[in-house]
């Protein structure tokens, strides 16, 4: 990694972190936060208002996916959707029939591929104490991967109350791609659910283009949107042979994270910088301006 290398020269030569941070500033993306960093070491390669705390929307469905595994209930076993698991989610389209049933490791991987958030409610649900447990499992889960700025309030996402970082993300992607389950639901490209009571089939496909066509290899995938949190994007994927966990939230427009994701890949690899939107940049200013003025609200307050 070219550019990896020469921030490592100016280091050890004795050059100020200073002016390594600046070569940072050359690599502008449409995300309002973003970060790169070694899975493996835990090194920052790259980051940008990382530790803005911010709505995640479905990025959460990856802690769900991890309370899931960690609760060892199994994954074989079916699970039927219900009225209960509708409301959960606010009556939010959902193709899947309630009455119908699917095993547990199905269900997961909608939610997960597909970002199916009946299904992400039905797992809490199902949860050993329902879904009030499965949420106090979700924050102990956080404290436990020192996610000390992370808060989540349900399964799907869709409150925007599900709060992180991108720092603390990266921590959680890290981790979550250690679960062989979770990273072959998270990158399984489409996917036939074969539901029974009644019968039926529904087609999914995986929300991440950059999977779906099969131009990235990746360890886990996940996608996120609300009008709140934008469009958001974690991956762990190899970078030169090495694996590298990216975060991008709240990004303008609905390919603007996956761009970002590759002109990240092209900064470390060759330190190409590449270009972004001027409507994208003012997004930006104009949203972490909102950003900084609730931060301040929450320490007067």
């Amino acid at each position: 990694m070219k550019r990896l290398v020469s921030v490592f020269v100016l280091l050890c030569c004795g050059i100020s972190a200073s002016w390594a941070d600046s070569l940072n500033e050359q690599l502008k993306l449409a995300s309002v936060s973003a970060l790169a960093m070694d899975a493996e070491s835990g090194e920052l390669l790259f980051e940008k208002h990382a530790n803005l705390r911010m709505p995640i929307a479905s990025i959460t469905k990856v802690m769900t996916a991890m309370v899931v595994l960690d609760g060892g209930q199994s994954l074989r076993e079916k699970i039927r959707f219900t009225e209960k698991d509708r409301d959960a989610i606010n009556h939010y389209f959902s193709r899947i029939r309630v009455g119908s049933e699917l095993p547990r490791g199905e269900v997961l991987q909608l939610a997960l591929m597909s970002s199916e958030n009946l299904a992400a409610a039905a797992l809490a649900n199902n949860y050993p104490g329902g879904a009030k447990r499965f949420v106090a499992a979700m924050n102990a889960k956080a404290a436990a991967l020192g996610m000390s700025n992370s808060h989540f309030v349900d399964s799907s996402g869709l409150s925007p109350k599900n709060v992180s970082t991108a720092r603390d993300l990266a921590k959680l992607v890290a981790a979550a791609a250690r679960y062989p389950e979770i990273k072959t639901y998270s990158t399984t490209a489409v996917h036939t659910a074969n539901f029974s009571r009644p019968r039926y089939k529904l087609a999914y496909v995986n929300t991440n283009p950059l999977l779906r066509y099969e131009r990235w290899e990746a360890a886990l995938s996940k996608t996120g949107y609300l009008d709140l949190a934008g469009r958001c994007l974690v991956m762990q994927t190899d970078v030169d042979g090495r694996p590298v966990v990216l975060v991008m939230l709240d990004s303008f427009g609905k390919s603007s994270p996956i761009g970002d994701a590759g002109r990240i890949k092209r900064w470390l690899e060759d330190g190409k910088v590449g270009r972004v939107a001027s409507s994208a940049m003012e997004y930006q200013r104009n949203k972490l301006s909102g950003y900084m003025a609730l931060q301040s609200t929450a320490r007067l307050n």
